[in-house]
């Protein structure tokens, strides 16, 4: 596994449950200011029973940036751990944002 990919994955560990933040925030985190879309791609790659708390991890506007199932099963784990989606996939940023 690559340095990128084992720092984001660190950074994404300690999101707490109930809490968001987004790809831009991630990669800030870990070291990479202005890397957002590359940290999409790293959790794109993420097996289906990976323990990693991906779903909490959103654009910039708060929105699931994910479509169909995806979208849904991101949605249904962000709602079981008290996290308010809209039936569009909106989560409110300045209720949950996680600030580290």
């Amino acid at each position: 596994m690559d340095q990128f990919s084992i720092q984001i994955f660190a950074v994404i560990h300690q999101i707490p449950q109930g809490k968001v933040t987004s790809y831009g925030a991630v990669a800030k985190l870990a070291g990479y200011p202005g890397y957002a879309r590359h940290v999409g791609k790293v959790l794109s790659r993420l097996p289906k029973d990976t323990q990693l708390p991906w779903f909490r991890v959103l654009n910039s506007q708060g929105q699931i940036s994910l479509t169909g199932d995806s979208l849904e099963r991101q949605a249904e784990k962000l709602k079981e751990e008290g996290v308010e989606v809209s039936d569009s996939g909106k989560v409110k940023m300045r209720v949950y944002q996680w600030q580290p």
